[in-house]
């Protein structure tokens, strides 16, 4: 399989550190709230690849985080009245509900930065001893600073790789970092050092610590939990375009400043989207989240529109290009129940042979696109072409062994992309399976014109007729 690798800027040929194993690790969401489309992107692109491993025969350990301690739970937490830990139980739960219905998998570990608070301070200290991070203290006394007090900065200019993932020359970032720099970071040694641990505030969750109580800073998390799990080098990391800079750079940074070893392998990243052709905003006035759009659609479908674009390509997020992933999901799902309708007869007819080869075929056009840099957009084509290939199979007696062949092949494809993952039964309101029935008692009496009026009325309702061999039934238009 190749994968585009932003750290080299071109594809490589994925190679594990242990053959037949890949370790994963993506970043996840900080549970303060539902999680938006511009989240689930992320979510449903690395839960493909990782659906798409364990089909190559991998075995994958895929670890997708919870930043449950952060300013914006606190400000949450604060404003209801509660604790941070209620908010994070509560979020994260919600996060479950949305990524099930998402057909996102359950990852083999999701870590929560409060029960990794002992690897946290471990790394911090392990940076400090190094001389890669400072107390603010030793830059100035917390009476000058009293903000900083117990604070713990990474030094950027003690890692000469800085920069490498996101291709910015540090003294340009210096630069801009000056102008930004808030009252309460007067103790750091550069403009660019971030901080590693945040001293404890009034009111606030902390831990104790070397320097005092505290919490972690949001770049330490990552790079704790993740090599607590998958070791100090693993094989691909994750996340959305905005994480380059600076968050999965300063992991880099902080990571291999301490085990002197390669942090990830390879360095992947879904590209943005926009919400009908504008940043999504909610000054704009379009800032969804998936529980939002639930109420409107089908989230099979939401995953569906996000396949259907590579991965590293910005999308365009719409309500009438949604409307079309559900006609086409619509379409994917129609193929599969003819396939269970199919006539079929024992042993094997003429045309048996000549669709089997066809199936390998498309076996091999699918796992061509998915190898090259998870194209889900191609092998959604490719699906299209399967379904097609179904549709004109069933239409005459087949051959039980031919049609199970197409069964297992469809499965196993949908299932990789995640999709038809969930057997959606339509439902019909009462009046209109009347009409249907009455439809069809008007063409047992070749009652034309009332069967053609029936149909018409069926229409009017939002409602197509399918007739086939195994009798009419009806779909939404």
């Amino acid at each position: 399989m190749q994968i585009y690798n932003t750290m080299t800027r071109k594809k490589e040929e994925l190679v594990p550190n242990v053959p037949g194993k890949i370790g994963m690790y993506a970043c996840g969401p900080t549970v303060y709230n539902f999680f938006h489309i511009g989240n689930a992107r992320p979510f449903i692109v690395f839960d493909t690849l990782r659906r798409y491993l364990e089909y190559s025969g991998y075995e994958v350990t895929f670890v997708q985080n919870f930043t449950d301690i952060d300013d914006k739970m606190i400000k949450r937490a604060n404003e209801e009245g509660t604790t941070v830990k209620d908010v994070a139980e509560r979020f994260i739960k919600e996060y479950y509900t949305d990524a099930d219905a998402l057909g996102v998998k359950r990852a083999t570990v999701n870590p929560r930065a409060t029960e990794h608070i002992d690897d946290i301070i471990g790394l911090v200290k392990t940076l400090v001893d190094k001389g890669h991070a400072y107390p603010a203290s030793e830059t100035m006394p917390t009476e000058e600073c009293p903000g900083a007090k117990g604070d713990v900065y990474f030094s950027v200019r003690s890692f000469p790789g800085y920069g490498k993932l996101s291709g910015q020359n540090i003294d340009d970032l210096e630069n801009g970092a000056s102008e930004r720099l808030d009252p309460g970071e007067a103790a750091k040694r550069d403009p660019l050092d971030f901080a590693l641990w945040k001293g404890a505030k009034p009111g606030e969750p902390s831990w104790d610590s070397p320097w005092g109580k505290g919490r972690p800073g949001w770049h330490i998390e990552c790079s704790a939990m993740s090599m607590s799990i998958l070791g100090e080098s693993f094989d691909i990391h994750g996340g959305g375009q905005d994480l380059i800079f600076p968050h999965h750079e300063n992991e880099i940074a902080q990571s291999e400043a301490a085990t002197g070893k390669p942090f990830a392998n390879y360095w992947m990243h879904n590209g943005y989207i926009n919400v009908n052709n504008q940043k999504m905003s909610k000054s704009l006035g379009n800032f969804f989240t998936v529980r939002d759009i639930a109420k409107e659609f089908d989230l099979e479908a939401v995953r569906m529109f996000m396949l259907s674009v590579h991965y590293r390509n910005p999308v365009n997020f719409s309500r009438e290009l949604i409307q079309q992933a559900e006609t086409a999901l619509q379409r994917l799902r129609t193929a599969r129940e003819r396939l269970d309708e199919a006539q079929t007869v024992s042993g094997s007819t003429g045309r048996d042979a000549e669709f089997v080869k066809e199936l390998d075929t498309i076996r091999d056009r699918f796992k061509e696109a998915m190898d090259d840099d998870l194209n889900t957009a191609d092998a959604i084509g490719v699906l299209f072409d399967l379904a097609k290939a179904c549709n004109i199979f069933v239409t005459e007696p087949c051959g039980k062994d031919a049609a199970e062949a197409a069964k297992k092949l469809y499965d196993e494809l949908t299932s990789v992309l995640g999709l038809l993952q969930h057997k959606k039964e339509a439902e019909f309101p009462a009046e209109a399976l009347e009409l249907l029935d009455r439809r069809q008692a008007a063409r047992a009496a070749k009652n034309w014109a009332e069967a053609d009026a029936l149909r018409d009325k069926l229409k009017e309702m939002g409602f197509a007729i399918e007739d086939s061999k195994q009798g009419a039934k009806l779909k939404k238009l």
